[in-house]
């Protein structure tokens, strides 16, 4: 593996922040405007969307291979989706425990193993989102309850049917195409 180039300082933030105003909070999200210097010094401005919690994802694998997408029609996107169960990890729990709620919500299901596949930014362009993929195996069926905002659908397919339609875009949910992507990796390695 070819290491970083040696001549910087990750640590180096090369904007500056002038002021921070808030302009609009709910219970989910915060939005603020920062006045800012940009890197080669020009003034500009930077929105910045914040997070109450963070964003946990689950692949859920059985024996055979198989996994459970889950289907919902996507009020921001105007369409439908089908993604990896995932939901929002209250910051300060423990995300394995976040996501061994969200399985159960949104699948039904246990899972008695627990692997870490990722932590990832969902969109640091505009977020300061934190994400948490995991891959749950050794699985049991329960009663699944959704939330009162999901129309949820579920689909049982095999794993590399769903890495297809990651690679065809039907999946297109950051944290899907990363957990799913990541799972495949690592279990062709033999974990």
């Amino acid at each position: 593996m070819t290491p970083p180039p040696t001549d910087f300082d990750p640590h180096h933030n090369p904007w500056q922040t002038l002021s921070t105003e808030a302009k609009y909070e709910n219970p989910w999200i915060s939005v603020r405007e920062d006045q800012v210097l940009n890197p080669q010094g020009g003034a500009g401005i930077y929105g910045v969307v914040s997070m109450r919690n963070k964003a946990i994802g689950i692949v859920p694998l059985d024996e055979q291979g198989n996994t459970w997408l889950v289907g919902q029609y996507r009020y921001t996107l105007n369409e439908y989706s089908w993604e990896i169960p995932m939901g929002g990890g209250v910051i300060g729990v423990d995300p394995v425990a976040s996501a061994q709620r969200e399985l159960r919500e949104e699948t039904g299901l246990l899972a008695a193993r627990w692997t870490h596949l990722a932590r990832l930014h969902t969109s640091n362009s505009v977020t300061d989102e934190e994400g948490f993929v995991f891959l749950a195996q050794d699985l049991t069926q329960t009663e699944w309850e959704p939330e009162e905002t999901e129309d949820l659908r579920l689909w049982k397919l095999p794993l590399t049917q769903a890495v297809d339609l990651v690679m065809r875009d039907v999946i297109t949910d950051a944290i899907s195409v990363a957990g799913l992507l990541k799972a495949e990796k690592f279990l062709a390695k033999g974990a």
